[in-house]
């Protein structure tokens, strides 16, 4: 590993505006009068990108880090001719984050989860001895698998069994990062629930998933991207969302972009998206609910089960707390809309054929409901438009490397005993 250069940040909490120091592992602000998120503060008001080869970490000075982790890679920004023209855009830019070579994109698990990964590895102590946990639908667990086993970083993965087939990589996973799976017919939440057992006991930590300000700070790179390479923060900004994590580093990126002087005052619209029928955000957004509605878990279950975008089923987003999605889309504008399976498996096919690379089933979510915009006529063909394509070049990454595969350790009923989970994660990392 590399050691980056001293990066100088603070914490701020978003309940009373206090800034502190980052002491350890914190996920929450010191008060204890509601739901919160804290958010990184960084000494330099001005972005100063590193270089290429740092990957990721060029734009270290504004990721809250410890450490330089060997591997990584930056999503790319460049303007479309193809679908642009489809669609009769003049300034229609993709910010793509997966494997295209051509491009100069080069994130072997192929999903801008990786930038999640290697900016909380980064921010985690070295020093400290406790595994790492976290739960994720696919394509978190594969990038944290990815970059926890090259860093020689302990990591417990949690994932509903059915999404298994997510953990897939071009070489074998090394023996301390181990899987465990919530049994079939569970979701993302199931697998939630299960990374919430393990965090209560003593040798493990939580990721802690939005509350991260790594994991924000390091999706947020999307962004960062986009600005650097247009010179302007755009007008529209498209991305699909299951917890809408990366749609509020978005928004935070934007105003730290703001307060950087260079790149205009404009707050971007967020135009995030879901796919039907699992549409949790959706609904609360349009009824104008800062809490998400109810919803009954095993109707939740089989919406999951119809849905294309297995990766977007949170069903306990990061909404309605102080900071979170409602408050990015109530400051920043914007819209929530729907792609049903039909329009992404469309979306992405014109994709492929305009661009010239195949993308994730999330983030033809994205390109599906941007075309639908289009078509509507709600957005001018003259907008300045980022859209985040969060993952792709997965068919090709497949095509061109032999694949291993993660299995699960252990497999658990839904809701599992907590003495039962321990007894068995106690054998997993002796």
């Amino acid at each position: 590993m590399k050691k980056a250069e001293k990066t100088n940040y603070m914490l701020q909490s978003l309940i009373s505006g206090a800034i502190f120091e980052d002491t350890g592992w914190i996920l929450d602000p010191p008060e204890t009068n509601g739901p919160a998120f804290v958010r990184a503060v960084y000494e330099q008001e001005q972005l100063h990108l590193r270089g290429e080869e740092h990957g990721l970490f060029t734009y270290g000075n504004w990721l809250p880090i410890r450490r330089e982790l060997e591997g990584s890679s930056a999503p790319i920004t460049y303007k479309s001719e193809g679908l642009a023209a489809k669609l009769g855009l003049t300034n229609l830019y993709i910010t793509y984050s997966g494997y295209w070579p051509d491009k100069g994109a080069n994130m072997s698990t192929c999903s801008f989860k990786e930038t999640e990964a290697y900016s909380v590895c980064g921010r985690l102590d070295p020093s400290q001895d406790k595994v790492l946990v976290v739960a994720s639908a696919g394509n978190t667990s594969r990038s944290f698998a990815r970059v926890c086993s090259d860093n020689n970083i302990p990591l417990l993965l949690c994932v509903p069994e059915d999404n298994i087939d997510a953990l897939w990589f071009d070489r074998p996973i090394k023996d301390h990062v181990k899987l465990i799976a919530s049994r079939s017919g569970s979701d993302y939440f199931d697998a939630i629930h299960l990374s919430n057992l393990a965090c209560k006991l003593d040798n493990f930590i939580p990721e802690g998933g939005a509350k991260n300000v790594a994991r924000r700070d390091g999706m947020g790179t999307t962004v960062l991207s986009a600005v650097t390479s247009i010179g302007e923060i755009p007008e529209y900004y498209f991305q699909s969302v299951g917890s809408g994590t990366g749609a509020i580093a978005a928004w935070e990126a934007n105003l730290r972009l703001i307060k950087d002087g260079r790149f205009g005052n404009r707050k971007m619209k967020l135009m995030v998206s879901q796919n039907k029928p699992f549409t949790p955000i959706y609904d609360a957004w349009k009824v104008d609910s800062r809490e998400i509605l109810p919803l009954n878990d095993e109707l939740a279950r089989e919406q999951v089960q119809e849905i294309i975008a297995k990766v977007l089923s949170n069903r306990k987003p990061p909404y309605s707390l102080i900071g979170g999605l409602y408050d990015a889309m109530k400051d920043a504008g914007g819209d929530v809309l729907l792609a049903s399976n039909e329009e992404i498996l469309r979306a992405a096919a014109l994709f492929e054929e305009t661009e010239g690379i195949d993308i994730h089933p999330a983030a033809a979510v994205a390109t599906a409901t941007l075309i639908n915009a289009m078509d509507e006529g709600h957005i001018s063909k003259d907008a300045l438009i980022v859209l985040n394509i969060t993952g792709g070049g997965e068919e090709r990454f497949k095509r061109e490397h032999e694949l291993y595969y993660l299995k699960p350790s252990l497999v658990f009923d839904i809701n599992p005993e907590l003495n039962d989970l321990a007894a068995k994660l106690e054998s997993l990392f002796q």
